[in-house]
């Protein structure tokens, strides 16, 4: 089915590869689409409990493919591929309309997304490792905003995400300028949660959530996250109101009962894993 994509499930861990290295992984329509299925089949597998997005060869993701970019300069158009075998709705809906316009549904799939970043990192690719939950990058990967230097905006997330990450001067030093910098100052500006050697970001990421699956309720990093994302619109007292009405479900969870047995006999937690039906 995947053409543009690979998808593999090496549990606990579900990785998605971009696979269009000779275009530096540049985003197709078909690409964008397989990568929601994708996402979808990840967060029904109970197996999994994070998700890894990382590109082939030595880009992660250049942006929007330039020659579909040109159709839309132009106004022109190419016969469009059929795509309705593709048709997924990966995310928990019931969130709201903030977290179902265009790539924010990102914010919502249910499980750990990590971007691993292993290359060039521009344009679209770049909205699209702010929508993950952290990106690990190596050193040596380039990034771009781009969107300047094409005569567009600050597309997809960015002028909210960005923001949120670097503070608004830097933010759009990186979206006024479109200028490149690397892995380091990734790191030192916020963007990159994990620096990592050249090669090694998907690994990095990859073991970062079975250190997570070893420890962790996948229902509690799921709700986490929801936290996290809702309450960045919110009121402080509407959040603890919030807040307290999830810690008060959880009290009455299975999860909570095998976190505190596990924890008195000094063993290793048996957590249920996720059971995500398709939507």
């Amino acid at each position: 089915m995947y053409q543009h994509i690979l998808y593999s499930v090496d549990a606990p861990v579900a990785t998605i590869t971009m696979n269009r290295p000779d275009n530096l992984n540049a985003f197709t329509t078909r690409m964008l689409a397989e990568i929601r299925h994708a996402l979808a089949e990840a967060e029904r597998d109970e197996r999994v409990v994070g998700i890894v997005l990382t590109g082939a060869g030595r880009g992660f993701c250049a942006g929007m493919d330039m020659n579909a970019l040109n159709d839309m300069s132009s106004g022109g158009g190419r016969a469009a591929d059929d795509l309705s075998a593709l048709d997924a709705n990966p995310g928990d809906r019931e969130l709201g309309e903030n977290f179902d316009v265009a790539y924010t549904y990102l914010l919502s799939i249910r499980k750990p997304l990590l971007a691993a970043i292993n290359g060039a990192c521009a344009g679209l690719g770049f909205c699209v490792a702010l929508l993950c939950d952290m990106r690990f990058v190596d050193k040596t990967a380039k990034f771009t905003t781009a969107f300047s230097q094409r005569g567009l905006v600050a597309e997809h997330g960015a002028s909210w995400m960005l923001p949120r990450l670097i503070g608004p001067g830097r933010a759009l030093d990186l979206l006024w300028s479109a200028r490149k910098f690397d892995g380091i100052e990734a790191r030192e500006l916020g963007i990159a949660e994990r620096l990592c050697e050249p090669g090694t970001a998907a690994t990095e990421a990859s073991n970062y959530i079975k250190q997570l699956a070893q420890s962790a309720a996948p229902m509690s990093l799921m709700v986490m996250k929801q936290q996290v994302y809702k309450h960045l619109n919110m009121q402080l007292g509407e959040s603890m109101h919030d807040s307290n009405r999830l810690m008060a479900e959880s009290l009455k969870r299975d999860d909570f009962r095998e976190g505190v047995r596990s924890f008195m006999e000094r063993r290793p937690p048996n957590f249920k894993r996720l059971q995500v039906k398709k939507g």
